[in-house]
C-alpha cells in the first residue's frame, strides 16, 4: 500500500475554522486527521503541502518511520506549525492502518482499558448565581467534573482585561459555588495564562482549601522555572500542557513534578506517535491526563480512542453540555460512530477512527480569524 494524496482543508465549520488533512492511498483506503493550531491554519495547510512532496508513495504502515522523518527531516527541527501539520498527518496515518487491519485504532495503541470515556463540561455563564444554577444542571445531566468560569472583564466589549480585579470576582464566585455545590464535584478553572505568578498566588490565596481540584494554565509555559516557583506557594493541583508541541516540552513539567494534569493536545503535540510517548512517561510519575479537546469532531473521536488506551486517564474536555451542543460539527460534513450522553463517550469499535468526512461539503471557505488581543486599562497589551 502506497500513499498516492494528501490534502490540506482549511476550511470553516459551525462556528470556527477547522484545518482537516486526508491522506488517499492505491488501496482505496482514506484517513483523516485534524490539527490543533487554532488561528494559524494557513501557515499548517502550507506544512502540509511541503510533506506532501515527498509523502506521495511512500508506505503508511510505517507511520513511526514516517514520523522520525517529518521531524527530523530539516536542520530546524519543531516548532508548534510542523507539529501541528505532523499531528493531522500522523492521525490520518492511524486511521489508515486501523482500516487496513480492520480493527479500531485503539488497538494499535494497546487495546482498549474502559468502556467509556468520562469527560468534563464548562460552564458559560457569568456571576455565581447563573454560574452556579448552570453548574447544578451540569450535575443533573451526569457529569461529575467540570470547569467553572473565570470573570473575563470587558472581553467580550472591548478587549481590556485587568487581572487583580478579575481574580478578585473569581474567588469570590468560586467560593459560593463549592458551599453550594458541596464537596464531591471535582472543580475547575482555567485562566488561560492569563496571569502572573504574583497574581495567582494571590488568587490562590483568596480561596479555602479545596475550593478547587485543579488550576488550569494560570501562566504562560515558557519558563518551566515560574512554575516550579508558583507550585513551591501553593498546594493546588495544576492542568498544564495543552499548547505543548513536542514530549521535550512536556519534560520539566513531568519530571519536575509541576503539573497533576497533562492537558496534552493530541492534534499539537505531535499526534498519536507522540502522544502516547508522554502519557507512559506521565504515568511513570503518576500524573494523570487530561486532554485539551476544543477543536472539530475528528480530534473528538481521536482522543477517545487515545483515551480508551490509556490508563492514567482523567477527563477528556467537551463542547457539550446540558444547554448546548457541540458547536464545532456539522451533520452534513461528518459521519461518525461516536456516541454521547450522561457526560460520557461510548468508545466506538469500527475500523479506524470510526468517522468519515463528506468531502463535497468542505465548501465553506476559510475565514480569517485573530484572537482579541487583549490589553489592561492602561493600554498595554497583555495575554490571549
Amino acid at each position: 500500500m502506497k500513499i498516492t494524496e494528501v490534502k490540506a482543508f482549511p476550511v470553516w465549520i459551525g462556528m470556527r475554522n477547522q484545518l482537516l488533512v486526508k491522506i488517499e492511498t492505491d488501496a482505496g483506503i482514506h484517513g483523516w486527521g485534524e490539527s490543533g493550531f487554532s488561528g494559524r491554519e494557513q501557515a499548517v495547510a502550507g506544512m502540509v503541502a511541503h510533506f506532501r512532496e515527498w509523502l506521495v508513495g511512500r508506505d503508511p504502515m510505517q507511520r513511526g518511520a514516517l514520523w522520525q522523518e517529518m521531524y527530523r527531516g530539516d536542520y530546524f527541527e519543531g516548532g508548534r506549525t510542523i507539529t501541528a501539520a505532523i499531528s493531522a498527518i500522523d492521525i490520518a496515518l492511524h486511521d489508515i492502518v486501523g482500516k487496513a487491519l480492520d480493527v479500531p485504532v485503539y488497538d494499535l495503541l494497546g487495546g482498549r482499558q474502559r468502556d467509556f470515556v468520562p469527560t468534563f463540561a464548562t460552564t458559560g455563564t457569568r456571576g455565581p448565581e447563573a454560574m452556579i444554577d448552570e453548574a447544578k444542571r451540569i450535575l443533573d445531566a451526569g457529569w461529575d467534573c467540570m470547569r467553572l468560569t473565570t470573570d473575563s472583564m470587558g472581553i467580550g466589549d472591548d478587549n481590556t482585561f485587568e487581572p487583580r480585579v478579575s481574580i478578585a470576582r473569581t474567588a469570590d464566585w468560586l467560593v459560593q459555588a463549592r458551599e453550594a455545590l458541596g464537596n464531591e464535584p471535582v472543580l475547575g478553572v482555567d485562566y488561560h495564562h492569563r496571569l502572573s505568578v504574583a497574581e495567582t498566588a494571590s488568587f490562590c490565596q483568596m480561596m479555602p482549601a479545596h475550593t478547587l481540584d485543579f488550576l488550569e494554565e494560570p501562566i504562560r509555559d515558557e519558563t518551566p522555572e515560574a512554575y516550579e516557583s508558583l507550585r513551591g506557594m501553593t498546594p493546588m493541583p495544576f492542568a498544564i500542557g495543552e499548547e505543548f508541541a513536542s514530549k521535550w516540552q512536556f519534560l520539566p513539567y513531568i519530571e519536575r513534578g509541576i503539573t497533576n494534569y497533562a492537558r496534552l493536545d493530541l492534534c499539537n503535540v505531535g499526534g498519536f506517535t507522540e502522544a502516547m510517548k508522554v502519557i507512559g512517561w506521565a504515568e511513570a510519575h503518576y500524573i494523570d491526563m487530561m486532554p485539551h479537546n476544543p477543536l472539530g469532531p475528528i480530534c473528538t473521536i481521536a482522543t477517545v480512542h487515545m483515551a480508551a488506551a490509556t490508563p492514567n486517564f482523567a477527563w477528556l474536555e467537551t463542547w457539550y453540555g446540558p444547554d448546548r451542543v457541540d458547536r464545532h460539527s456539522d451533520d452534513k460534513v461528518f459521519r461518525t460512530e461516536l456516541k454521547f450522553s450522561e457526560g460520557r463517550f461510548t468508545v466506538p469499535d469500527a475500523p479506524g477512527l470510526g468517522i468519515d468526512v463528506n468531502e463535497d461539503q468542505l465548501n465553506e471557505p476559510f475565514r480569517f480569524w485573530e484572537a482579541p488581543h487583549l490589553h489592561r486599562r492602561d493600554g498595554s497589551y497583555t495575554n490571549w
